[in-house]
């Protein structure tokens, strides 16, 4: 599966992604925000295997894909939606993106042509997403994409030794449907 935008194509991970994957994902300012305080190539190799596999399950529950930046044809994070059971009409999202690459609008790209395919492929009816309360940035691109803010958990998550608090967020099919104005994903 492919999804194209403007400057992304944003496909089904290969065995070969592992090696970029563990590039950025090892920088200490990535591993800020993410369980792990170290990554390893057996790690890496083991998560793309499982991402892989996700795409030979049918039906498909989880879209868990590579980012590839167009300019470069480089591998610059992932992006995905998942749901618990096929047909249930209910998908959480997330992303994560290679630190060198934060800033330039990818990921709300990404996370757009996400929502597209969930809402107008998939015909989910509910999109959520959640994020660290301390991660200004992550929800700030839940924002841009029209998420709608539905609540705070206050000390949810345990994480490095310590509780987090986490921010929700949420959108409907009929709200995606009232935002069609921006330019759509191609989808192969």
């Amino acid at each position: 599966m492919i999804l194209t935008t403007e400057r992304l194509e944003i496909r089904d991970f290969e065995e070969r992604d592992w090696k970029p994957t563990l590039e950025y994902q090892s920088d200490p300012d990535f591993l800020h925000f993410n369980p792990w305080t170290h990554r390893t190539e057996a790690d890496v190799r083991s998560l793309v295997r499982m991402f892989i596999n996700w795409g030979r399950e049918r039906p498909r529950r989880k879209f868990q894909l590579a980012i590839i930046l167009k300019s470069e044809r480089r591998l610059i994070g992932n992006c995905g939606l998942r749901m618990s059971y096929a047909q249930e009409g209910i998908a959480d999202l997330g992303y994560e993106l290679d630190r060198h690459y934060w800033g330039h609008g990818y990921a709300t790209e990404a996370s757009r042509a996400l929502l597209q395919f969930g809402f107008e492929q998939l015909h989910l009816h509910r999109i959520w997403a959640y994020c660290l309360s301390e991660n200004v940035a992550s929800a700030h691109v839940l924002e841009k994409i029209g998420m709608r803010f539905e609540g705070a958990q206050l000390e949810s998550e345990w994480m490095k030794e310590r509780w987090w608090n986490t921010l929700f967020y949420a959108m409907l099919e009929r709200e995606w449907l009232s935002l069609c104005g921006e330019a759509p994903a191609k989808i192969s």
